[in-house]
């Protein structure tokens, strides 16, 4: 597939910053980041219920979802999963220049991918929250039973198990999901973002 070469951005009349003027806040992703198990969507799901609660504007995008659609073409080998991340990383843009807060649910495995899509934003509308949860936690937890497919050799290049799961070197929040509650890690991404004046 060629890439189209005849073809011109075009800046919308409505800004993202008059988006801000009409909400009342800053726009962002929170591009919750961990092995599978480690709650993600859970937690992203708790965020933006509070952000709801809020009357924030914004919206979950989740793993499993987007592949129902979206990016349904795409299979779970390496270079599929990349280009699974950057497809992701351009919708959650087109979400912050809404004005929304946008949560981001994905494993997002590899350094490389998760940069490419940091490059995407403005200073600080990336907000990388790494769900620091032991293997043996995740694997025990294992909602969808993946863990048990992936130890049987059913799921290849499961991460975690066949394939690496790369930690984020500096993530702008860090979760410990076997530490702490739900409402504990909810309140402490909401409290980042007051801190940054996102909200």
């Amino acid at each position: 597939m060629g890439t189209a070469n005849n073809i011109t951005w075009h800046h919308t009349t409505v800004t993202k910053t008059n988006r801000h003027l009409l909400n009342g806040h800053k726009s962002c992703v929170l591009w919750f980041t961990g092995l599978s198990g480690s709650g993600k969507s859970t937690l992203a799901n708790a965020v933006d219920e509070a952000l709801f609660q809020q009357r924030i504007r914004s919206y979950v995008l989740d793993g499993d979802n987007v592949r129902h659609g979206l990016n349904s073409d795409l299979s779970f080998r390496t270079g599929d999963r990349k280009e699974n991340i950057r497809r992701i990383g351009e919708v959650a843009k087109l979400f912050v220049d809404s004005g929304q807060i946008v949560s981001s649910a994905f494993i997002s495995p590899f350094r490389e991918d998760r940069q490419l899509v940091r490059n995407m934003f403005e200073p600080e509308e990336f907000i990388e929250i790494f769900l620091n949860c032991p293997i043996h936690v995740c694997e025990g937890r294992d909602p969808k039973g993946l863990y048990k497919k992936a130890r049987k050799g059913a799921i290849p290049d499961f991460t975690g198990i066949t394939s690496p799961y790369e930690v984020p070197p500096a993530p702008e929040i860090i979760i410990e999901t076997d530490k702490i509650t739900l409402e504990q890690a909810v309140n402490k991404i909401l409290s980042y973002l007051k801190g940054k004046k996102i909200l």
